[in-house]
């Protein structure tokens, strides 16, 4: 199963408004572990640097003057990310970003529906609390030291493995391989995970088997019988 993960950083906060993305990176899940596979760029947005989003991602108007607008790499960025399923903490603001750049381009809009929404997974899973993605980084025990800004490729891998905690963890893959070879394998417990936002159930895997009889034979029990007549002296008959 192939998802791509996905982060962005902005001039500001709508689109509607002027704002534009600035960076873009995305990085390939293959059964919800990362591939190695990476797609990252930085974006002229043609525009100043509000100071309010440089102190943010670090990003000034001048360091982006150097890449190219976003046209340059659409190809690239729709060949990644293919028709899989992308994994964006708060997919609204990103997708909202996305689309603006598609169809400033005359490119067909991203559905919604391809979005799995880590912030929302991470509100029903547990209300009330902060779910900002570096509370679920403190939360999981994830290590954000090479992290001093944010930053879209950085917040990907970051995103990654609380996206994987979120869907039960490590152990969540984990099957034995005789399961998988009778198709009940990783692929099927992990169908919808992401959008249920919980690790799926193994209840009802497990079938009764019935017990194989390990009672000696008639046969067996005389020649065990005629073996021990050949110790001298066993423990059991000695005191």
């Amino acid at each position: 199963m192939r998802e791509i993960v996905l982060d962005t950083e902005t001039t500001g906060l709508d689109p509607a408004n002027g704002d534009k993305i600035v960076e873009i990176g995305c990085i390939e899940l293959i059964d919800h572990m990362p591939s190695g596979e990476e797609f990252h760029r930085y974006i002229n947005p043609q525009r100043d640097m509000p100071p309010g989003a440089e102190k943010v991602h670090g990003l000034s108007a001048k360091f982006l003057s150097d890449y190219d607008i976003f046209a340059a790499s659409i190809d690239d960025f729709l060949g990644f990310i293919g028709s899989d399923p992308l994994i964006i903490h708060n997919a609204g603001f990103d997708m909202k970003f996305i689309n603006a750049e598609l169809k400033a381009c005359g490119r067909e809009i991203l559905p919604m529906a391809r979005a799995i929404d880590t912030l929302e997974m991470a509100r029903r899973k547990f209300p009330g609390a902060s779910a900002s993605l570096d509370a679920l980084c403190r939360r999981f025990e994830i290590d954000t030291s090479s992290r001093d800004k944010h930053g879209a490729l950085i917040d990907s891998h970051l995103l990654s493995q609380v996206y994987l905690e979120l869907i039960g963890g490590r152990q969540h893959g984990l099957v034995l391989a005789a399961e998988a070879q009778s198709g009940g394998g990783a692929g099927e417990a992990t169908s919808g995970a992401g959008a249920a936002g919980s690790a799926p159930s193994l209840e009802g895997r497990a079938s009764a088997r019935t017990p194989r009889p390990h009672g000696p034979s008639a046969e067996e029990e005389v020649r065990h019988k005629a073996m021990l007549e050949l110790l001298k002296s066993p423990l059991w008959t000695t005191g």
